[in-house]
């Protein structure tokens, strides 16, 4: 089964609650993320740019195409004890 993001909810700053394939979920702060270098991320420096994220085939994607591999994600957010599982909707 492929991990992918299957809802996202925008908690202001840089911070997000996605929730997984699998039923995981969590809070994210993408802050370090969007300081590092590079043209694709300083658009996302601002606030309300980030705002405008969106899923794009399960993965978090922004208007100028800078997307974030939903596996990376999930693996990132277990290693820092991001993840809880979600009960059966």
């Amino acid at each position: 089964m492929l991990t992918k993001v299957v809802k996202l909810q925008k908690l202001g700053g840089f911070r997000l609650h996605v929730r997984f394939t699998d039923g995981s979920e969590g809070v994210r702060d993408f802050a370090a993320l969007v300081a590092g270098p590079g043209p694709m991320t300083e658009p996302l420096r601002d606030e309300a740019y980030f705002a405008r994220v969106f899923l794009e085939f399960g993965a978090l994607t922004w208007p100028n195409g800078f997307d974030i591999a939903p596996e990376w994600l999930r693996r990132e957010m277990e290693k820092a004890g991001e993840l809880s599982r979600v009960a059966a909707e």
